[in-house]
């Protein structure tokens, strides 16, 4: 067991240092994209280029909607017509760096004999692959390469901060953590926390972009090269609203866990209020993008905000308040 544990080590620190080779590929490629940004719109404007058009929007709204007859080819998808050699560089990094980090995961779980995600070090690790492989995995449906920096950077935070700090040793699962329905509470919500992470990337893009777009800002010329704000917006909501279905099946699975293992749904403990709270901001981002008109910059700091409650939830909550969810291990 001790030796699986070490192993487990030795790939965690493994994989966080081709995670760091990722980045710096990633970090490259956005450098590489500024310096060869297409030509601004204002500037394809001066020399007959169609023109984007432009409408009031609300306080707080994306005042620039992106037509596509309107953007060059390399700003309607982000690709810039095909991948960098640094992006192609950096996107095998992270296959490399997340099969390392699922060895990890595995072995770790393997040393304990159980699912590797009874305390917070053992969380981290697998909140973060899991993250990861999301990130690899929604590929296949939309090229979003150019989050790889934001990704990888933060992964490799998570991984050292989760590693150096919250670190503990193999022990056996306290009688509480004994249920399947745990199993099942923690798998979907890191799957929640995987869709809000990457739906936070795109709002946090979303909003560099509309500055741009509106502003013509110096710096950050990569961002000529991803698509427009709405673009972003949209694959935002959609990244969240998938997010959303996971957390509310975390919600009922941990209100049958709760039942299981202290013989009620719900009892007001600091953990579960957090996690609803997390629940209403995204139901009401959801439902205020469909039905009130949020959009634009508005939809995207709720976003963020969401994102952001969870961090909270597992880093503040976990740490600083007493309640029966205090498995941290430390």
């Amino acid at each position: 067991m001790e030796n699986l544990a070490s192993l487990s080590l030795v790939a965690v620190y493994s994989a966080m240092g081709v995670y760091t080779l990722a980045f710096i590929a990633f970090t490259l490629d956005l450098a590489k994209r500024s310096a060869e940004a297409p030509v601004p719109a204002a500037a394809s404007v001066a020399a007959g280029a169609p023109q984007t058009s432009t409408v009031a929007a609300g306080s707080g709204g994306t005042a620039v909607l992106d037509r596509e007859d309107a953007l060059l080819p390399e700003a309607r998808d982000g690709s810039r017509g095909g991948a960098t050699v640094y992006q192609r560089v950096a996107f095998a990094f992270a296959i490399i760096g997340w099969v390392l980090h699922l060895a990890a995961t595995l072995t770790r779980g393997l040393a304990a004999d159980r699912v590797p995600w009874a305390n917070m070090f053992e969380f981290g690790l697998t909140a973060t692959l899991v993250g990861m492989g999301t990130f690899l995995g929604v590929q296949l449906w939309k090229d979003v390469r150019y989050l790889g920096a934001y990704i990888t950077g933060f992964t490799v935070l998570s991984l050292g901060i989760v590693t150096v700090n919250f670190y503990v040793d193999v022990v056996p699962t306290p009688p509480a953590l004994q249920s399947a329905w745990l199993v099942i509470h923690v798998l979907v919500a890191v799957l929640a926390t995987a869709f809000f992470a990457i739906g936070a990337g795109l709002s946090t893009m979303q909003l560099l972009r509309h500055q741009r777009e509106v502003r013509k800002t110096a710096g950050l010329k990569f961002l000529d090269t991803v698509p427009g704000a709405s673009t972003l917006e949209s694959l935002a909501y959609r990244i969240n609203v998938v997010g959303f279905v996971f957390w509310t099946f975390t919600l009922v699975a941990g209100a049958i866990w709760a039942e299981r293992a202290w013989g009620r749904y719900w009892g007001w403990d600091t953990k579960e209020v957090w996690t609803f709270i997390i629940w209403v901001l995204f139901a009401g981002y959801v439902h205020a993008r469909a039905t009130r008109g949020w959009r634009g910059n508005r939809s995207a700091w709720l976003a963020i905000i969401g994102f952001s409650s969870v961090i909270f939830n597992y880093t503040i909550v976990n740490l600083y308040f007493e309640g029966l969810h205090s498995y941290s291990g430390l």
